[in-house]
């Protein structure tokens, strides 16, 4: 008898057939996101869960007795109770990897957008208010030959190095708990202690994990010693960032810009100060966000599952949990 398993999202038809050809599936067809009592519902009776996004607690977990995986279609793993998994013995796993290269994209578009005022500039010409010429005062900044520094040198960190040093010529240092000797000779990057990198830094890039540790890492101590000149860049967790110390670094100039993909609550509320400011780039958290880099995440999370439910060992169990 196939394994149980449910689909918390709407997933692409060839990922679905796979399932299907090894699983007994259900997959949630509302056109709202599912609730976390509707999902404590579906899952009473399965064996696997293929969730996106969907908060993994106790409670949930205690009512399905039956669950023996959660695979996750996302890297981060922080909405998961990884202490309930662990005790109930439940494998957890996620899809690292397929997504570097495209996060890495969004970076330097965000970097790119925030630099040359691209949100503000195409307001400007929408609204009629191009004239002969824009004047001095709406002129961007260079991002080629300019400093980088990156605060966190894992996967993606390397990945935008690497887009940075060979495609813009930058000049780029980075700050993590270890130091990466093989990527400062491979790629010429340096190590930099975090106020050094914070000081002389004309981009920052924040790229790492959400822990208790890393939660509101840069607030407003950390903006206070960045250039007045300096843009700030977060694809990273929405909370390793102080949100209402960055709005008042960007509303009073003590930095000159920022591009967000993330926040610390999500979707913004409407009262959101960063709404307001016109040197802020804002994105609905869509670092992966395209449809073949979904499709390889849904592919892996569909395998990940089927691999824990018949025995053999996923590909990308959470880390935590081996």
């Amino acid at each position: 008898m196939k394994p149980k398993v449910f689909i918390s999202s709407k997933i692409p038809q060839e990922v679905k057939s796979y399932l299907d050809e090894h699983c007994d599936c259900r997959m949630w067809e509302g056109e709202q996101a599912i609730t976390g009592a509707q999902l404590a519902e579906e899952i009473s009776e399965v064996e696997g869960l293929l969730a996106a996004g969907n908060a993994i607690s106790e409670r949930l977990l205690s009512a399905a007795p039956k669950l023996k995986v959660v695979s996750n279609i996302s890297v981060g793993y922080n909405h998961n109770d990884l202490d309930a998994m662990k005790k109930r013995g439940i494998i957890g796993t996620h899809t690292p990897y397929v997504l570097d290269d495209t996060v890495a994209d969004l970076t330097m578009a965000l970097m790119l957008a925030a630099a040359r005022r691209v949100a503000e500039l195409d307001k400007l010409v929408r609204a009629g208010e191009w004239k002969r010429g824009i004047g001095t005062s709406l002129f961007g900044i260079d991002v080629h030959h300019a400093k980088l520094g990156i605060i966190g040198m894992g996967r993606i960190g390397e990945t935008i190095a690497r887009r940075a040093k060979y495609g813009f010529d930058m000049e780029v240092s980075y700050y993590n708990r270890s130091r990466k000797p093989e990527i400062e000779q491979q790629h010429g990057v340096q190590y930099s202690p975090l106020e050094n990198l914070l000081r002389e830094s004309d981009f920052i890039v924040l790229m790492t994990p959400l822990t208790p540790e890393t939660k509101h890492m840069i607030g407003k101590e950390q903006f206070a010693m960045m250039k007045r000149s300096a843009i700030f860049i977060n694809c990273s967790r929405g909370e390793t960032v102080d949100e209402a110390a960055l709005a008042q670094a960007l509303r009073s100039g003590t930095i000159r810009g920022a591009g967000l993909d993330v926040f610390e609550k999500e979707p913004v509320t409407p009262d959101n100060p960063l709404l307001q400011l016109d040197n802020a780039v804002l994105l609905p958290h869509i670092g992966s966000a395209t449809h073949q880099t979904r499709f390889n995440m849904a592919m892996l999370a569909a395998r990940n599952l089927v691999d824990g439910l018949y025995g053999r060992e996923p590909q990308y169990v959470i880390p935590e949990l081996k």
